[in-house]
């Protein structure tokens, strides 16, 4: 009798628990009610913050608002991480993974041409002029749509196990001259040693790729980027006279001309597409004279390390001889600033199947590399990381038509904000199903 009772028993327990794990799941159906029940708000968050865009290292206003939205879900979080930063921790008491969720939150100094009832009027100082500020890379949408993440996870962290770490990072665009700052300085700061961070899954949203598509890329996603600086010195002359000088402006123009052959005739561009370009040259102060000094400075995209170093060896080499023949003299300088955004070809394989449930199986295409760069590079050589590209080119609007990131024009579909929400939630609930503790 007691042998049978304890069966009965014993048989009770597992049922409760076979129970306790079938309520625990969490239904596709259960994320899109939670999902549609959060759009509006989400709009809102993006709108408004939209509306009072901050350059980078500057997102004091932005930090708060953040922080405000977080007490509201009733998540805990440090802020002013690398000056403006603020991470916050869903924790379930479970054993599981640390996953984290990165959003940047800086914009940038354009004015916004854009007719919209929330647009920016902001201004600030930058680099001492005073411009305007716009949200012209979608980082607005980024904030929201984390935020709205944030919220769905809080709501069934009873079937979550482990931690969701969300990161809401400024200063992607890069930190203003003489300052640190964006993914390098919040790790610096701790990121990692803190908060045990083991994978690191980002978006960014596109004007360019219609809204309901996800491109994504294992491996090289998006490029290296480095800095480089070319200080020519001739001899200063009178204008009317170059021969009695050194001219480092004609030097100067045959060194741009020089740079493009390196990657047009000296690089094999089928197995690594690479970019050079002099973005801004500076030299002079009246018509009439040949001055001392010109100085150039410029960036390297490369997708592969063997050729980024060449490029840079061959850059001094054609910058110093190229002087050299002309008897000037060539300074190079170069810094390297973004690694590449490396998409772990392992993890981008197992979470494929996430991306296609949130987008469905055909609006999930794999993309040519592009040689934009981004600092969640930073993130993915710290741990395996996946970052992809969300669409947000409202389906009328033709591709040629579509407004171009870094512009007054740039405009977003807010109708892809879903899609951002329900693929960053099914990445996490499929690599914790993934993963066992």
């Amino acid at each position: 009798m007691k042998l049978r009772e304890f069966y009965l028993i014993l048989t009770g327990v597992i049922f409760c628990i076979f129970i306790g794990q079938a309520q625990s799941a969490v239904s596709k159906e259960d994320i899109q009610r939670l999902i549609k029940q959060q759009e509006k708000k989400v709009v809102e968050r993006r709108r408004h913050l939209h509306q009072y865009p901050e350059l980078s290292n500057r997102e004091y206003k932005t930090m708060a608002y953040i922080c405000q939205q977080l007490d509201a879900i009733g998540l805990p979080y440090k802020k002013g991480i690398a000056y403006t930063g603020v991470v916050a921790v869903l924790d379930t008491k479970k054993p599981g993974p640390i996953i984290g969720l990165r959003a940047d939150m800086d914009a940038l100094p354009v004015k916004e041409r854009v007719d919209l009832p929330f647009a920016s009027k902001e201004e600030s100082d930058y680099l001492g002029a005073k411009v305007s500020v716009m949200h012209a890379c979608g980082h607005d949408a980024h904030v929201a749509i984390l935020l709205g993440v944030a919220q769905i996870l809080s709501n069934v962290k009873n079937s979550l196990t482990g931690k969701i770490v969300f990161v809401f990072q400024p200063a992607e665009e890069g930190a203003p001259p003489g300052e640190e700052g964006g993914a390098a300085l919040m790790i610096k700061e701790g990121l990692f040693k803190d908060y045990g961070i083991e994978v690191m899954f980002g978006l960014h949203i596109s004007s360019m790729i219609e809204t309901g598509r996800i491109h994504y890329k294992p491996k090289g996603i998006m490029a290296s980027a480095d800095r480089f600086e070319i200080k020519v010195k001739g001899k200063q002359t009178h204008g009317s006279k170059p021969w009695n000088g050194v001219d480092p402006i004609t030097v100067s123009a045959q060194i741009i001309l020089g740079l493009q052959n390196i990657v047009s005739r000296q690089i094999d561009l089928e197995s690594s597409p690479s970019v050079i370009t002099v973005g801004k040259i500076s030299g002079g102060v009246r018509n009439n004279i040949i001055p001392e000094e010109v100085e150039m400075i410029g960036t390297i995209r490369t997708l592969d390390t063997t050729i980024q170093n060449i490029i840079h060896e061959k850059i001094k080499i054609t910058a110093e001889n190229i002087a050299k023949s002309a008897g000037a003299e060539a300074e190079v300088k170069i810094v390297k600033q973004y690694p590449v955004v490396y998409n772990n070809p392992n993890l981008t394989a197992k979470m494929l199947p996430s991306l296609e449930k949130a987008a469905g199986e055909n609006n999930v295409l794999v993309m040519n590399p592009t040689m934009g760069a981004e600092d969640f590079s930073f993130y993915a050589v710290q741990v395996p990381g996946l970052f992809y590209f969300l669409g947000a080119r409202h389906p009328e609007i033709d591709a040629l038509d579509a407004t171009l990131h870094h512009t007054p024009d740039f405009k977003i579909d807010e109708n892809s904000f879903p899609l951002g929400m329900s693929s960053l939630i099914q990445l996490v609930l499929d690599y914790q199903s993934l993963k066992k503790y």
